[in-house]
């Protein structure tokens, strides 16, 4: 499944390996989620398989939930190489890694199993390149979700059935462009603030991925989730690039596999914890249903792209490229 991407990354700093290994003792990972999140466990299995594939001559130790600063901070502490390893959502890559800016793009991915075709082919190879130019060097790709529109009034089906609508996004222009594209009124506001503006009415309607609208209680004061699937950012195990090009060759494949492996396991528990919690939803009744036709959508977003050319042009063809791809 990584092959691809695991010789582009390996060729990528072949001429930087050094001929014997020059590896630290004890590395240090950050990770934002909390105990029993699914990337916690998966990168506590991945330190685990890293010191067993090394024979123990690279050990890693985890710090979870943000416990070593910001999702900011830690992105510049592992280019920097003030940390080794980090988990990262791509979303806060993208304004320092053009190339990583365009999973941010709305309807860039068909569904999520279209986003690891792309991720693990020739898309995923260039969005790593990219990466690894600013010292940011994937190893793996983690699932974080679809993110899909709720409210407390309708289905949605189409962008007409946005039209009017106030809803709550993160603050982004690709977000709000999304938004206003297809009529409605975009709301940047903090994620802890949207519960209480769902109740009141302050705003209609807000998107995100299952587990975030089951755990926040969204559901309760949102009953219609609609399947729209627009935005699909992925994860990373990323790893400091200079660190990765000082690993012997035997080292290096070590770690990519502890990666590969941890990033299945990942995905299979996201999977699973998707799957209750829309079971807990819809037992609540929540009114579900799948956007038949996503086109429409697509084509809405027409300017969105533009203006994502506009500051970066270099991005069209990697965008023909992912949307070329089965």
């Amino acid at each position: 499944m990584f092959n691809t991407l695991t010789k582009s990354l390996i060729g990528a700093v072949a001429v930087s390996v050094l001929s014997t290994a020059a590896f630290a003792e004890n590395w240090r990972g950050w990770n934002i989620h909390v105990d029993g999140y699914p990337n916690t466990v998966a990168m506590d299995k991945f330190a685990e398989l890293v010191a067993e594939k090394t024979g123990g001559e690279i050990t890693l130790q985890m710090f979870h939930g943000g416990t070593l600063g910001s999702q900011p901070d830690a992105v510049e502490q592992v280019r920097l190489g003030g940390l080794e390893i980090g988990n990262f959502n791509l979303g806060p890559i993208g304004p320092i890694v053009p190339a990583a800016n365009v999973v941010s793009l709305p309807f860039i991915f068909k569904d999520v199993p279209h986003m690891f075709r792309v991720l693990d082919s020739e898309g995923g190879a260039a969005i790593a390149a990219g990466m690894a130019e600013k010292g940011l060097l994937p190893l793996a790709w983690y699932d974080a979700g679809a993110r899909s529109f709720y409210n407390g009034e309708k289905a949605i089906n189409t962008p007409a059935d946005v039209v009017g609508m106030k809803v709550r996004v993160m603050n982004n222009d690709l977000f709000t462009g999304m938004i206003n594209e297809m009529g409605g009124n975009a709301s940047p506001m903090a994620f802890a603030e949207v519960y209480q503006a769902l109740k009141t009415g302050v705003v209609d309607g807000a998107e995100n991925n299952w587990p975030s609208y089951e755990s926040t209680g969204h559901f309760e004061v949102a009953g219609f989730y609609s399947l729209s699937q627009h935005l699909i950012i992925p994860e990373c195990i990323c790893i400091n690039a200079d660190t990765f090009a000082g690993l012997s060759a035997d080292m290096q494949a070590a770690v990519t596999e502890a990666a590969q492996e941890s990033a299945l396991m990942q995905r299979d528990l996201w999977a699973a914890r998707e799957a209750a919690s829309r079971e807990a939803v819809e037992a609540a009744g929540v009114v579900v249903n799948e956007v038949a036709d996503k086109a429409p959508f697509q084509a809405a977003m027409g300017p969105v792209y533009e203006a994502a050319f506009e500051s970066n042009p270099d991005l069209r063809p990697l965008v023909d490229l992912i949307q070329a791809t089965d």
